[in-house]
């Protein structure tokens, strides 16, 4: 069985105030392209359909022409929530939208209840695995701890459960939305840490065939059956080097992978990243290649050059993102605010807060665990506000 495996739409999303809407149009003519013309026996979307709880009108008709592209060309599509979705605005129709094909699984409380598929081989379970917030669903799932790796081991328990009671032989297909162990982020994925950690080991997926993960926007292999397509868009400058793609999977009969290629996206702009002093930019004829690419320009004048976007946009008319970095000697103590949270999370900025109030120590065991924990609340009062509609 062939699974064309993609993830993290972001539909609505902007780049640094350019629109995307047309670029995302693209990436779904594109997919529904790939799926009839590679022959794909499903479409796996593993979360984040949409940029936020609520979206913009034009992306959710975006999203229903492409809905009804696939089910016009009778491509079963399993589509799950994540973080960044309104699980419950997403599931809206989802019975009636099975009759289709379009199956959504955007409810904890379906995880074990598979969509099931048929080919020559027999039969494939594919279960999806919305986003799961650790504190809203723990206590539906039986969870043990209130963290990443508890709520997901339970509900692969619900998975498991489910398949021993099918058929001997019975292939099996996970999508699960989360940051697993030896995934490399990038700066466009809103944090979902829990108590400090993160990140879930491959180890909890044991036991099924493929797993289809979504929410880390490179596309790149944890294991043979373990995947990240990656988003198929750059929604970072962080992403500059990223390969957009989605995952063309072969299920073997006795479920192995038994291929799997890398299918490009569409790339409506290519991105990159400049550094250096503004008149080595302007004149390095090395750079004329960059003059069509969205432009993130690192200025490391020791002076503030006057009007450096102007100067830069006559070279490069698409430069986005202006960072400056002088070189100096004490860069580090005049680093700007920016430069010095870059790459953190909210936790540790915080951490370091506290540390540089409080001068000789920073935060005990005790302290931390409170901290943390005061971070998850605001975490799940922000999901159940949402989960409520915004009230």
């Amino acid at each position: 069985m062939r699974f064309l495996h993609t993830s993290d739409w972001h539909l609505g999303r902007s780049f640094h105030r350019v629109g995307l809407l047309d670029a995302q149009a693209a990436f779904l003519d594109h997919l529904v392209a790939t799926a009839r013309d590679r022959e794909v026996d499903a479409v796996l979307v593993a979360g984040d359909v949409y940029d936020r709880a609520v979206p913009p009108l034009p992306a959710v008709e975006l999203f229903d022409r492409a809905l009804h592209r696939l089910a016009e060309a009778d491509v079963p599509t399993i589509m799950i929530s994540g973080n960044h979705d309104s699980a419950r605005r997403l599931g809206v129709g989802a019975g009636l939208l099975g009759r289709a094909g379009i199956h959504l699984r955007t409810d904890p409380a379906g995880i074990g209840t598979p969509v099931v598929l048929t080919d020559t081989h027999g039969e494939v379970a594919l279960y999806g695995l919305p986003y799961l917030e650790p504190a809203l669903v723990r206590e539906q799932l039986g969870a043990a701890k209130s963290g990443h790796e508890s709520v997901l081991a339970a509900a692969m328990d619900r998975v498991r459960a489910d398949l021993a009671a099918r058929p001997a032989g019975t292939r099996s297909v996970v999508l699960a939305h989360a940051f697993v162990a030896g995934g490399a982020p990038s700066d466009s994925e809103r944090d979902i840490t829990v108590g400090g950690v993160a990140a879930v080991p491959t180890t909890v997926f044991d036991g099924v065939d493929y797993v289809a993960l979504g929410h880390l926007h490179g596309s790149q292999t944890l294991t043979a059956r373990v995947r990240y397509s990656g988003s198929p868009l750059a929604y970072s400058f962080s992403e500059a080097d990223h390969r957009k793609t989605m995952w063309l999977i072969d299920l073997g009969a006795d479920g192995a992978v038994t291929a799997a290629e890398r299918v490009d996206c569409p790339v409506p702009r290519p991105l990159a990243r400049l550094r250096g002093r503004l008149d080595d930019l302007l004149g390095d004829p090395a750079l004329d290649r960059h003059q069509g690419s969205w432009i993130e320009a690192t200025l490391t004048d020791a002076v503030r050059p006057h009007d450096p976007m102007a100067r830069l946009t006559a070279r490069f008319p698409h430069t986005l993102n202006l960072v400056f970095d002088p070189d100096r000697a004490d860069s580090d103590s005049l680093a700007s605010y920016a430069q010095r949270l870059r790459g953190r999370s909210d936790q540790q900025i915080a951490e370091d807060f506290v540390s540089h109030v409080r001068p000789g120590g920073g935060l005990d065991p005790a302290e931390r665990t409170v901290l943390y924990g005061a971070f998850d609340d605001v975490r799940v009062d922000a999901a159940t506000t949402e989960r409520e509609g915004g009230r």
